[in-house]
């Protein structure tokens, strides 16, 4: 078994040792020389152990043995070199500690005294360390780093640095291994205390700074990270309070800051900022993430405005791409001058005014014109308006107005909102109009055209006398006539100037406005007055109706209407007889009729017929009233029971009288003749 034991060791020894060069002394057999450890005195993380001493003499070979740091001594590991090998590994527990390597020649017939060597083992792995560092720093910038102390006791062998790394990862680590730092991993390597460094800070975003103690064997401490934000843009800026075009009067403005990644939170001189200057002069700095300032004065003003972050970044224009924001507010306090222009004779009633405004402008949207009595204390009246850039045009409409003067009133605006009402001429003076401000026109009208000719009839010595009358003067014409059913009218009428000239080539509206209960409540008529001014139209048969006549005016006409003409239509009735003949005592003689209803229907509950019958030398005299139906007819039966009605010659007639529900005059039918 020893030997069993020897030979493995010596296999593994030369295999381990196969690129080392062989030593250049030897022993005397007796008293080992040139014990060492590969790696020296430094600590060691892992097992084995690489232990060598100069060769032996022939015949010799090296008993060893590991003893443990902790009293009393103890071995934990020996061996033999039987193989002459003048090397050995050794593993020591995975216990911290200061080992002894203990070696002795043992000859044929001797046994050296001991040769030792120390194996420095530490696989404890240190506390964690803290990390101090800035929260934002800008792109690029050396972010400085400064450690904390491993907490907990430190490893046997001792602090001998830290391992130091920054990048976007969170899970990063400063060493490759998960467990031990090389000593080239190493950034800080003066020892426990060598704490402070810088970091080279990478693109905008959020940086990770990764930290390990790592002690002399090179175990390393689980990795401690903090975080760095990366801001590389200086903050956005939103100036509120600037009027889209024209202000009235000073203007405050506001200037609020925001960035999402160092914040604008105000923090002492250096810590963030936002300023606005106005007219070049040099911006006020305000600590934080707003600023006010107060523009005024007229005229054109240009702002200047900008932000500094926590980190620093600035949008004062010191890096080209960080410009400042740049805005204008312009200012006017003088109210427009307003003035009316002359009138256009050939429109006396289109009343304009004009706008002036050398700052803003005229307001090309508002404005308005109004026009009252001189001299009255009501309210100016508004008249329609049109605002155009620059000018206010109104229209007056100057028939709706009494005789008289009248003082008009214009109230423009400039574009910063500035108004101001004026009543004065562009010549000066206050603008003053006397209506009428058209030519005056007048209008007769009548029944007839030209002239009107119509039968003037009266009844004497039981007779009936008529005349022809003739009237050329539309004032001397009636201002009713009644004409028979379903017969139409003349009418007519001449169209003038107040000094009596002819109006020729006008439009004229004869307008006809029926009575009640009729189909159609109105008709309007369109003619043109020819050379002498005159028109006429025939009136369409139809019921009862007012007629009048209407010139609607023009720009440079006054309006003007005829007297309104009342037209009366007498209703049609027919009346039968079912026999000319009766016998006294006999069968009845049936009255039938029908009333005309041209253009009105007659009510649902018809209409009262009153039948009259009449004797030589006596008046028409009523002996029964009789309702018709809705299509107006009617029907009644009479009987002669009278003897003395025996061969007398009877006038029969139908009269239909004159009713609120009916549009039509009274109306009689042609007689008939029963004999009894």
């Amino acid at each position: 078994m020893r030997g069993g034991r020897l030979r493995a060791a010596g296999i593994a020894i030369a295999l381990f040792l196969a690129a080392v060069p062989s030593a250049a002394h030897a022993t005397d057999g007796y008293v080992i020389t040139g014990l060492t450890v590969d790696g020296g005195t430094a600590w060691r993380s892992t097992n084995p152990f690489l232990v060598r001493w100069d060769p032996n003499p022939a015949g010799y070979m090296v008993h060893w043995l590991v003893r443990a740091p902790d009293p009393p001594p103890r071995a934990v590991a020996f061996g033999e070199d039987s193989e002459a090998w003048a090397a050995t590994k050794v593993s020591v527990p995975p216990v911290p500690g200061v080992y002894t390597f203990e070696a002795h020649d043992w000859g044929p017939s001797t046994y050296g005294p001991a040769a030792t060597v120390q194996l420095y083992f530490d696989n404890a792995r240190p506390g964690p360390a803290s990390i101090e560092a800035p929260p934002w720093v800008a792109p690029g910038d050396l972010v400085s780093v400064r450690l904390g102390a491993p907490s907990g006791p430190a490893p046997i062998s001792g602090i001998h640095g830290y391992a130091v790394s920054i990048d976007g990862a969170a899970d990063g680590s400063p060493c490759a291994d998960g467990e031990r730092c090389q000593t080239a991993e190493l950034d800080l390597a003066g020892g426990p205390t060598d704490t402070s460094t810088t970091l080279r800070a990478p693109a905008e975003g959020v940086a990770y700074v990764h930290a390990s103690a790592v002690s002399w064997s090179g175990m390393r401490s689980i990795t401690a990270t903090r975080a760095v934000g990366v801001d590389g843009r200086p903050p956005q800026v939103e100036l509120q309070g600037v009027p889209s075009g024209w202000a009235d009067g000073p203007v405050r403005l506001s200037a609020l800051a925001t960035d999402t990644l160092s914040g604008t939170a105000a923090a002492g001189p250096g810590g963030p900022v936002t300023a606005i200057g106005v007219d070049k002069a040099a911006p006020v700095l305000t600590p934080g993430g707003a600023a006010g300032a107060l523009v005024a004065g007229e005229g054109v003003h240009e702002v200047v405005f900008w932000a500094r972050d926590a980190v620093g970044n600035a949008g004062d224009g010191s890096r080209p791409f960080d410009q400042p924001g740049v805005a204008q507010v312009r200012i006017d306090e003088t109210d427009p001058v307003v003035a009316f222009a002359a009138p256009d004779p050939d429109d006396p009633e289109r009343i304009a005014a004009t706008v002036t405004d050398a700052l803003s402008g005229p307001d090309p949207d508002r404005g308005s014109i109004a026009v009252r009595r001189v001299g009255s204390p009501a309210n100016f009246q508004p008249l329609p308006t049109e605002a155009r850039r620059g000018r206010l045009v109104a229209r007056w409409s100057s028939d709706d107005f009494a005789r008289g003067n009248y003082e008009f009133r214009a109230i423009g605006f400039d574009t910063a909102g500035n108004s101001r009402a004026s009543t004065a001429a562009e010549g000066g003076g206050a603008f003053v109009l006397q209506n009428p401000v058209k030519r005056e026109a007048r209008l007769a009208f009548g029944f007839g055209a030209d002239r009107l000719v119509f039968q003037r009839c009266t009844r004497a010595d039981g007779g009936r006398r008529c005349h022809r009358t003739v009237v050329s003067s539309f004032a001397k014409r009636p201002p009713a006539r009644t004409v028979p059913c379903c017969h139409g009218a003349l009418v007519g009428g001449r169209l003038v100037d107040a000094g009596g000239a002819p109006l020729a080539g006008q439009t004229v509206e004869v307008v006809e406005a029926f009575a009640a209960l009729t189909r159609n409540a109105s008709r309007r008529t369109v003619l043109t007055t020819d050379a002498d001014g005159r028109f006429s139209t025939r009136l369409a048969p139809g019921p009862s109706r007012q007629v009048g006549a209407e010139f609607p005016g023009t720009g440079s006409l006054t309006r003007a209407a005829g007297r309104s003409l009342r037209l009366r239509v007498r209703a049609a009735v027919h009346l039968r007889i079912s026999t000319p003949r009766v016998e006294v005592g006999g069968p009845p003689v049936v009255f039938s009729g029908q009333i005309a209803h041209p253009e009105a229907p007659i009510p649902a509950t018809g209409l009262p017929v009153q039948l009259e019958f009449r004797l030589p030398g006596v008046p028409w005299t009523q002996f029964r009233t009789v309702q018709s139906d809705a299509s107006g007819r009617f029907r009644f039966p009479y009987s002669f029971s009278d003897d003395d009605s025996a061969g007398v010659r009877f006038l029969f007639r139908a009269f239909v009288p004159a009713t609120g529900n009916w549009p039509f005059a009274p109306a009689t039918s042609r007689p008939v003749a029963v004999t009894g």
